[in-house]
């Protein structure tokens, strides 16, 4: 008899995936029509392409893209390169998404260390040569979903969070997963503008969800090391939840027994609970998540529930009913 391969059901042929040269050519042709960097996306001023200064990757490390990972390129067209690394969620630089590149000139990404502690058996300092060189990078196409209700397709460089926290070896007691976003205040001058939240960014998932095999530390996108504005040096990535899950510039992950506080959920926790997962079924207070805007097009598209990632995760939360 032979052998059979059983793929995983998010599996697509390498033939089904758009070649790097010819998306590549797809953009030079845009430029040339005049739509690159031109305000491509509906609704969206253009954004310069003429500030490297404030949205260039950082220094240091040699950065590893890694092999593309078949099993994470869906047949999605990907979002916009400009428009994805310029449209931003980053409140410790600003509130306004295309002005953060232009204020993260002075946040210095190299040194840097994260802290891994808590409830584990090998505590660690891993700095950024660790994280690039310590861990097998790879690259995976994710959707990626703001509780705003807009979305892009993105290519993330980095590593499954699983590898590290197998690593780590949580304690039997442990039962969640903590993290914590650097805090400068003399770097990142959102801060002082908003003196009321509880800085530093903190966010946390179940220890189940952190080690599943989606939930993913992002030292890259586009192939390239992770500018500033995108979290710089490192990231996670959790493609099931809303973006403000996905904690950038990390610089310590700790293992804990209960429920770690959340930045978010602290401030408003009927409006950004816990949990977090993107569901069309429910509303936020102020709005529906029955559909989303494509940020670099303005299409407005229907939202799958959890990110169309269900048939992956979806028994993680068997009390949901589909």
């Amino acid at each position: 008899m032979a052998h059979v391969i059983v793929r995983p059901p998010w599996h697509l042929p390498e033939s089904a995936i758009t070649p790097e040269s010819v998306y590549h050519r797809r953009r030079e042709f845009l430029r040339a029509l005049g739509f690159v960097g031109g305000g491509l996306a509906v609704g969206l001023p253009a954004l310069s392409q003429a500030a490297p200064q404030a949205g260039s990757s950082p220094k240091g490390p040699a950065f590893n893209p890694g092999s593309r990972n078949p099993e994470h390129n869906p047949t999605l067209r990907l979002s916009d390169e400009s428009v994805a690394i310029g449209y931003n969620n980053y409140y410790e630089f600003s509130t306004t998404k295309t002005r953060v590149r232009e204020l993260v000139g002075k946040f210095r990404t190299d040194p840097w260390t994260i802290d891994v502690g808590g409830l584990c058996e090998k505590p660690m300092k891993l700095g950024l040569p660790d994280l690039l060189a310590g861990f097998p990078q790879e690259e995976r196409v994710y959707r990626f979903r703001c509780v705003e209700a807009w979305s892009m397709v993105v290519p993330w460089n980095g590593f499954p969070l699983a590898e590290l926290i197998t690593r780590a070896k949580p304690k039997p007691e442990a039962r969640f997963v903590a993290f914590t976003t650097v805090l400068r205040p003399e770097e990142m001058p959102g801060i002082a503008r908003m003196p009321d939240y509880p800085w530093p960014y903190t966010e946390g998932l179940r220890l189940d969800e952190a080690m599943h095999p989606l939930s993913f530390v992002a030292t890259g996108i586009y192939g390239k090391a992770l500018p500033k504005q995108n979290g710089a040096p490192v990231r996670l990535v959790v493609p099931w939840k809303y973006g403000y899950k996905s904690i950038k510039s990390i610089v310590r992950i700790e293992f804990t027994s209960k429920q770690p506080s959340t930045l978010w959920e602290t401030l408003n926790p009927r409006e950004y609970p816990f949990e977090s997962n993107v569901d069309p079924q429910v509303p936020h207070p102020r709005w529906s998540q029955a559909t989303e805007r494509v940020v670099d097009t303005g299409e407005r598209i229907p939202t799958l529930y959890l990110n169309g990632y269900a048939p992956l995760v979806g028994k993680l939360y068997p009390n949901r009913k589909v």
